[in-house]
């Protein structure tokens, strides 16, 4: 029987349609990620195209190379279509019984290595390190910004994930405003704390790690799981095992650990649903303000394996047809190849977690 399962932090309900259950050979992907050249001469973000780019906003590249020039190995420009200006005011103003102001903040692309053949799950375990250190400098320097109050990072994984350019990238947008559905989670965390006088992801960590139905894989750091309300199949959460409310204030030693289980997943599901398209989004806590009590930063994948309908988009109900338990399964017994494998074990090697 299809199950209604309520997500703990959002309120929000999914469906687990468990009559319609589909395995991961039931899954074909639309197109073929895989059999792309190193270098593009007509790509933008291969290295010696540094012209046709915005100027970079900053790079990793030794000391001796000039600036938007060849021999760097993490990159990052303004998005050449930028959805929001740097420059201006904002002039919130109402019209009638609206609000709106100008579409003020940045909109940067980091380019995350020179080989156009690559993606953070294929590059080395350092590469992806490297990628990772700067999607947190960049957000440290654009916090300084008052007029932001949230910044996004995400990653599109092929054109149905909406990439408009094969080159591994990922990008990252500052808002003058939090959104909604972060709204949703930062007031769910605030209300679960303000009656338990606990953090509800730590307590979900130590939940997954107690029953490990849903845990794909684990490190000293990170836990890799199907979440219990999962809207997608093969949805899939890495999440601090230990309290963290912003991944802007991660050390280096544990995102060492981020970037070892982030390949591991993404790894296993590509060897699990023969590389398909994905998006994920990196969800944190909002930029210059005390949410350190009650929010936990967390990364969400998200494999396009399905397209959601009339009934989604009308209701905001999700249907899925994996059971996260199965997903999770699948994605533990997957045998993935390991780019940056560094500590990340299947949750049965693993000490329990205790309560």
């Amino acid at each position: 029987m299809p199950q209604l399962r309520k997500d703990p932090v959002t309120r929000e309900w999914v469906i687990i349609a468990t009559e319609r259950s589909r395995r991961p050979t039931d899954f074909k992907s639309s197109e073929d990620l895989t059999g792309r050249p190193s270098y593009k001469p007509e790509c933008p973000f291969c290295p010696g195209n540094e012209a046709t780019t915005p100027p970079e906003v900053m790079a990793y590249r030794p000391a001796e190379t000039p600036t938007n020039g060849t021999g760097w190995w993490v990159r990052v420009v303004p998005n050449k279509f930028p959805a929001l200006a740097i420059e201006g005011n904002l002039d919130r103003t109402g019209y009638g019984l609206y609000d709106m102001m100008n579409g003020i903040g940045a909109h940067e692309v980091i380019i995350e290595c020179p080989d156009h053949d690559k993606s953070i799950a294929t590059v080395s375990a350092q590469q992806a390190q490297e990628v990772l250190w700067a999607y947190r400098d960049r957000c440290l320097d654009l916090m300084q910004d008052k007029r932001f109050k949230y910044i996004m990072l995400f990653r599109n994984h092929g054109k149905v994930a909406g990439a408009s350019l094969e080159h591994p990238h990922s990008q990252l947008i500052a808002l003058p405003m939090v959104p909604q559905d972060v709204l949703l989670k930062i007031e769910g965390a605030a209300r679960y704390y303000d009656y338990h006088e606990r953090c509800i992801y730590c307590d979900m960590a130590k939940h997954e790690m107690n029953y490990g139905e849903r845990v794909i894989s684990v490190n000293e750091d990170f836990i890799a799981f199907t979440p219990f309300a999962a809207k997608y199949p093969f949805e899939t959460w890495i999440m601090p095992r230990e309290h963290s409310a912003s991944f802007i204030y991660e050390e280096r030693k544990r995102m060492i650990s981020f970037a070892s289980i982030l390949q591991d997943s993404l790894n296993r599901i590509g060897a699990c649903l023969n590389y398909p398209p994905y998006n994920y989004t990196l969800h944190t806590a909002p930029i210059n303000q005390d949410k350190e009590r009650d929010f936990h930063w967390h990364l969400s994948i998200m494999p396009r394996l399905t397209i959601a309908a009339g009934f989604e988009m009308g209701t905001g109900i999700y249907i899925n047809v994996t059971a996260p338990e199965d997903a999770a399964r699948h994605l533990r017994e997957v045998t993935a190849p390991q780019s940056g494998s560094n500590g990340v074990h299947p949750p049965s090697e693993m000490e329990p977690q205790k309560a």
